[in-house]
């Protein structure tokens, strides 16, 4: 499934080099190598043709970029094409059959930020980046007048829903992986049949108890104050009572007969 739609701008002549070419591959320019460098298989790309101001193809990327010394495609000014890409068609309009991008471009959200009257200027240099809507919305265009309105609608509706539910397990699998503790791969486990659960948090240790069990048991009925007192030593015992540490005179001759 495509991770990024993107609009090629070139001349008429330089489109019918790539028609003859059977939509088999084709040049970027060198001006812009960091967008070229996010170009990946899979990735759809739609044709603008300057000059007649026209929507005129799609395709879809089979091969990221290389370097190359020579193409068939002509200079447009003093830039040259020295990067090209695999593709292969989708949709291939007769040229009698072109849009021209002045009935969609106000549809655009790639052009809400230059004035309505100046929108070709949005479309200046050789390789954009479009919003998935943008992109459907031509493509549906196109469909339209190659196979008829119905068939057209049926076949984005396919191609929505696709993207749609792979941008939803793109999120899902984005969501699991936040979710898990960094730096810690997934847990594996055996069960009691001996088979092996991957993902699961291991069991949980026993708490370790506050107060040993002979404690506890000791100190039943006993408040709570009390069980947890800890025993006075032996040098620290009560003084005694007066009465029984008052000492007693030994008794004198003739006491007591």
């Amino acid at each position: 499934m495509p991770h990024n739609f993107w609009m090629i701008n070139c001349n008429e002549q330089n489109f019918n080099i790539t028609r003859e070419l059977g939509f088999s591959r084709q040049g970027l320019k060198a001006e812009y190598r960091r967008k070229v460098q996010r170009v990946e298989p899979g990735d759809r790309v739609i044709y603008y043709v300057t000059g007649i101001r026209a929507f005129t193809a799609t395709a879809t990327v089979t091969k990221s970029y290389e370097e190359v010394s020579s193409g068939p495609w002509v200079k447009e000014g003093k830039t040259i094409w020295p990067y090209r890409i695999g593709i292969r068609p989708d949709v291939i309009l007769e040229k009698s059959q072109y849009i021209d991008a002045g009935l969609l471009a106000y549809r655009l959200e790639y052009i809400r930020k230059w004035p309505p009257e100046d929108w070709h200027l949005a479309f200046q240099g050789n390789l954009h980046l479009l919003s998935k809507s943008d992109f459907f919305l031509l493509e549906c265009e196109m469909l339209k007048l190659r196979d008829g309105r119905d068939k057209a609608l049926l076949e984005i509706d396919a191609r929505v829903a696709a993207e749609t539910e792979r941008v939803n397990a793109q999120r899902e699998r984005r969501r699991r992986t936040a979710n898990r503790a960094p730096g810690q791969p997934a847990r594996t486990q055996r069960n009691g049949a001996g088979e092996t659960r991957q993902g699961e948090p291991s069991a949980p240790e026993p708490a370790v108890p506050a107060v040993l069990p002979e404690r506890e048991e000791a100190g039943k009925g006993v408040p709570e104050r009390t069980a947890n007192r800890r025993p006075r030593p032996a040098s620290a015992s009560r003084r005694p009572n007066r009465q029984q540490g008052r000492r007693t005179a030994p008794p004198q001759p003739g006491e007591g007969e």
